[in-house]
């Protein structure tokens, strides 16, 4: 994987849970890929994580379980981590850290890119301005994902997120344009990994699909390493294969913690939750290396999942990713509750560029007209609703009844959709309307008399 090795250390003064404190090293850099070799002969890797004067702290890949200091051989390769990138990883299905886990050979490239990457620079990006198609109802409709956007999944235990990462994952395209995914599962059980790796098989033997896969049971170093392999085989796919890639990678909140864990191992000063004070710059380096870069083809999306302990979105996992990312889309435990397929909040839930990917020459010419109008009446509803609970449905006005007969039209044929079907924009669109239609058109304020004229149904109700 990177350049040679010619002197090897020995004096391990300590392993620290997934760390080794090396000792009488000269030389050495920050974030450089490291050649471990136990007295047994077998071998791991790891990487710099700190050097100070000749003592350097490894984090190693694989793990330290049964590793005995005075037979342990360390070697510096002189470089940062590196792998083949290329269209050889796809149709492939490997661990956290790259190695095949289908049976198949090792992958390989003709060139190699650093895992650690680097944000992409502001004044070279361009701005996005095409959709991703989800093939999920809701979220083309009212929050559309726009290539190059990072649009996070806030969600809870308990809630189907790992079924929408997978139909998302299965079901995404870009009209026809070369497209690929990268999935990446942090912290997964292994009925989970099994789940993803079914609900994906078709995507992955068309070729169009890059699985890695970390189990709850895998190192923890292994979690904080398959995010960025992830983004590094995009950048690749996307800059140089010209080819639109989506990333999806759950579960952030795995990474998170297991990133407190190492910042724990390292004795460094916690912050909020015991999380390490420079958890929104780890975030960031890893959100931040999506986009579009002018003058370059392709586009690297990412859509992050993750849950928020006791459904907490001031939790600082959530509350930082919603500083970094461009809106976010929130599952709603009453929607699943009520047995709704996916459990979407329509009103919390917000896609800040779909105003730039949507509309008339990107999707639909009444897209942003319906989507605004649809999030207004819901918005109604809901207080309505709560009106309901104070003085009771009779003490409701007509006009009420309405938005409550619109918000279980919203629930019923519009929300819900099957884990394996697959909505057309055009059809996603139209259930919005016969949606819309339960309400008189004095109350569709926001739909212009010639959208409205034209998407009319006769058997719905007149002012």
């Amino acid at each position: 994987m990177t350049a040679g090795y010619e002197v090897e250390y020995t004096d391990v003064r300590e392993v620290r849970g997934p760390l080794l404190v090396v000792g009488g090293v000269s030389g050495v850099g920050w974030d450089e890929f490291v050649r471990i070799t136990l007295d047994s002969g077998e071998r791991r890797h790891g990487l710099v994580l700190e050097v100070d004067r000749d003592l350097a702290v490894v984090q190693v890949l694989e793990g330290t379980a049964g590793m005995d200091p005075s037979g342990t051989r360390i070697a510096f390769a002189g470089t940062p981590l590196r792998i083949p990138v290329g269209t050889g990883w796809l149709g492939r299905i490997c661990n956290g850290r790259g190695e095949p886990a289908d049976g198949g050979p090792p992958v390989l490239g003709a060139t190699y890119a650093a895992v650690g990457g680097t944000p992409i620079n502001p004044v070279r990006r361009e701005p996005p301005s095409e959709p991703v198609l989800t093939g999920v109802g809701a979220i083309d409709v009212l929050t559309t994902l726009v290539r190059g956007q990072k649009l996070p999944v806030f969600s809870a235990a308990g809630l189907p997120h790992l079924e929408l990462a997978v139909q998302i994952a299965a079901q995404s395209s870009c009209a026809g344009e070369a497209f690929s995914v990268v999935f990446a599962g942090m912290g997964l059980t292994h009925p989970d990994a099994s789940f993803v790796r079914e609900g994906l098989a078709e995507r992955s033997a068309s070729g169009e699909l890059v699985l890695l896969l970390n189990t709850a049971d895998d190192p923890v170093i292994e979690r904080l390493l398959t995010p960025r392999l992830a983004l590094t085989i995009a950048e690749h796919l996307a800059f140089d294969e010209a080819r639109h890639v989506l990333v999806v990678m759950t579960d952030m909140t795995a990474y998170a913690e297991a990133l407190r864990e190492v910042s724990a191992a390292r004795g460094e000063i916690p912050a909020r939750r015991a999380y390490p004070g420079y958890l929104y710059s780890d975030l960031a380096s890893l959100y931040e290396r999506c986009g579009r870069i002018r003058g370059r083809p392709g586009s690297v999306t990412v859509l992050p999942l993750l849950t928020m302990p006791a459904g907490d979105i001031t939790h600082p996992v959530p509350d930082l990713t919603g500083y970094i990312t461009e809106g976010q889309i929130v599952l709603s435990g009453e929607a699943h509750a009520l047995g709704v397929y996916p459990p979407l909040d329509a009103l919390g839930s917000l896609s800040r560029l779909m105003r730039k990917g949507a509309g008339p020459g990107r999707t639909r010419e009444d897209h942003l007209d319906v989507a605004a109008q649809l999030v207004a009446a819901l918005a109604r509803a809901r207080q309505v609703r709560e009106l309901a609970d104070l003085i009771g449905r009779p003490a409701l006005s007509p006009a009420d009844l309405r938005y409550l007969e619109l918000e279980q039209a919203w629930l019923r044929r519009f929300l819900a959709q099957r884990p394996d079907e697959h909505r057309p924009l055009d059809q996603a669109l139209d259930r919005a309307w016969e949606v819309l239609h339960t309400l008189p058109r004095s109350q569709l304020t926001m739909i212009p008399a010639a959208l409205y004229d034209a998407h009319h149904d006769d058997g719905g109700p007149h002012p």
